[in-house]
């Protein structure tokens, strides 16, 4: 186990599969304490155990991070359970549509913004008197390729991630003055369940790595050290940035 974060203290939300549980078992593996959520309680349960039988320190809880009341909740057990946040990573997401973005329903467009945008700047909002009070400390947002280069089934999807480089820009200054950094990661193609419609056809799959010039999808742990890095010391100078983790994907907004 690793020391970078000894004493710290790190939220992630959506952790309990994929790119937040990457995430989440890297903060851990390099010294944090790690608050994980998801919404269901069962998920919850076996991803605190899977994390401590890997010698993380973890702790869990149920959390909508649409619902205010899960939001401070989440917070707070951190907090109790913890003794202060230092690190938040926003990654819950939800895709209720795919197909033509200008079909997209209302009660769709709603859904995808209450969770992929409001939510994260509420859980920045909630999340940053606590930071400050440990004397600063690090947020990062996962975004995705998409809010550069909009996926075609997922338009509005797609359209929050760009607002969501809309929000780190917009908070840079602010968080700076109370010495806290915000930055976003911006994933291409990684392979979890959310991707499973691209990577598991053996035809979409062809088609989508002629644009990788890597040559292959990405993994959660592709994304899990970049935001280790963003969260440490060693980014003390980096911060209103949204990088791109696509194994080099044309990403230009």
């Amino acid at each position: 186990m690793g020391s970078k974060f000894e004493g710290k203290v790190a939220v992630v939300t959506a952790s309990t599969d994929g790119i937040g549980l990457a995430i989440a078992r890297r903060l851990g593996q390099d010294g944090a304490s790690v608050m994980i959520s998801s919404r269901k309680q069962a998920n919850v349960d076996r991803t605190v155990q899977q994390l401590k039988e890997e010698k993380i320190n973890a702790h869990g809880i149920v959390c909508h991070v649409a619902k205010s009341e899960d939001r401070k909740k989440l917070m707070d057990e951190a907090v109790s359970r913890f003794g202060g946040i230092d690190i938040l990573v926003s990654n819950a997401a939800a895709n209720p549509s795919f197909g033509p973005m200008i079909e997209t329903s209302e009660s769709a467009w709603d859904k995808i913004f209450e969770t992929n945008v409001k939510a994260t700047f509420f859980l920045c909002q909630e999340a940053v008197p606590h930071i400050e009070s440990r004397g600063g400390g690090s947020i990062v947002i996962v975004s995705s390729i998409g809010g550069f280069v909009p996926f075609g089934l997922i338009g509005a999807y797609s359209v929050s991630k760009t607002t969501l480089f809309g929000i780190v820009k917009g908070l840079t200054s602010e968080l700076a003055a109370r010495n806290i950094r915000i930055n976003s990661i911006a994933p291409g193609i990684i392979k979890t369940k959310f991707s499973q419609a691209l990577t598991d056809n053996e035809d979409v799959a062809n088609e989508e790595l002629k644009h990788i010039p890597a040559n292959r999808f990405g993994r959660p742990e592709d994304c899990s050290g970049l935001v280790s890095f963003l969260a440490s010391k060693d980014a003390d100078y980096i911060t209103g940035e949204n990088i791109v983790v696509s194994g080099g994907m044309t990403s230009r907004l």
